[in-house]
């Protein structure tokens, strides 16, 4: 395999990687949120809580309805 062929599938395994540990920080962030305001985890409440404040911060980093993203400089 040439370099430039290993070089877009080291980007491409970066840019995947990114995106997994993304998800992982918005969950967490959500869990924080419910734990930091005294919902024990597993609890009615607090499954209530994580939902809604996933589906918040899903809806903070995603496009504005009709906007497209752009395309990337790489």
């Amino acid at each position: 395999m040439n370099s430039t062929k290993m070089r877009i599938l080291s980007v491409i395994a970066a840019m995947t990687s990114l995106s997994l540990v993304g998800c992982g920080s918005i969950e967490s962030a959500a869990q924080d949120d419910c734990t930091s305001i005294g919902w024990q985890i597993g609890s009615k409440g607090y499954q209530d809580c994580y939902k809604a404040r996933l589906y918040e911060r899903k809806l903070d980093y995603s496009l504005p309805p009709g906007d497209k993203p752009s395309p990337s400089l790489l």
